[in-house]
């Protein structure tokens, strides 16, 4: 088995602990993931603060710009800058002026835990967004898809240290997973990988999106804000997000572990 990649810097801490094994006791240390308030402020104006692991933050911006719909294609972001501080790290992104002026209609400067998902709305119509219907988009085998399963445990490695974190993996057919990001957050996770894609040109119709956590709304909302039209997660669905999968026209697999899968919505992209 290949070795794990090197996690970046800064992820991860060690602590003493006392560990318990079998009626043993052991003074040891061990290794715990890293999770920092990080701010997104636009044009000098704070959006929202959420809890994330401190890395790939480029990437975490500009996917949750575009993934929340703050704009409508990447190139409406002009510059995100990443500023660093103790116990914090604010995260500057610039925007085309007539998306920041419609952001500051809907502002709003909310803290977001590291589990959160819509914490960030301010009313319901905002959470519940209907994106556009996703393009016919790419085609995926079950051998390809549990393959992908298989490859991704040995591309995590903060969760190898720490394991308490999420990954979001973009894999194509025929060439496996090409990007996997991780954050202590699912939404981040996913944001990043989301964000790494689009800073490095890819084609958000040509594979899929593969994610450790559980697939709920904002899950598929994300993905069909961007146009990505298959989510495969390792854990459960839920009925808001099997429902909104459904009309966005993203396929939803679920449960997808080494041996099974089941398919909650749009089946026809996912053959034998």
């Amino acid at each position: 088995m290949a070795a794990q990649p090197t996690p970046p810097a800064g992820v991860s801490a060690e602590v003493t602990v006392d560990r318990w094994t079998r009626g043993a006791s052991t003074h040891t240390t061990d290794l715990v993931a890293e999770e920092m308030p990080v701010a997104l402020v636009y044009h000098d104006v704070p959006h929202v603060v959420m809890l994330a692991t401190p890395a790939d933050l480029e990437d975490y911006a500009v996917g949750f710009t575009l993934s929340e719909g703050l704009v409508a294609r990447a190139d409406e972001i002009r510059e995100v800058e990443v500023r660093r501080g103790a116990a914090s790290v604010d995260v500057h992104v610039t925007v085309a002026w007539e998306r920041f002026t419609q952001l500051l209609q809907r502002r709003r400067n909310l803290t977001g835990r590291t589990g959160c998902g819509l914490c960030g709305a301010e009313t319901a119509a905002d959470a519940i967004r209907d994106p556009a219907p996703v393009p016919a988009g790419v085609a995926v085998t079950v051998t390809g898809l549990h393959a992908a399963i298989e490859q991704l445990s040995g591309l995590q490695p903060i969760n190898a240290r720490t394991g308490s974190v999420h990954a979001a993996a973009w894999v194509e057919p025929g060439e496996g997973i090409r990007v996997v990001r991780e954050d202590v957050g699912r939404h981040n996770a996913l944001d990043k990988t989301i964000g790494a894609l689009i800073r490095g040109g890819t084609d958000l119709t040509r594979g899929y999106m593969l994610i450790t956590s559980r697939a709920s709304y904002e899950m598929v909302q994300k993905c069909a804000t961007v146009g990505i039209p298959f989510l495969a997660a390792l854990s459960a669905p839920t009925a808001f997000a099997v429902r909104l999968a459904e009309r966005s026209g993203v396929t939803l697999v679920a449960f997808a572990r080494r041996d099974q899968h089941v398919v909650y919505a749009h089946p026809a992209r996912l053959t034998q």
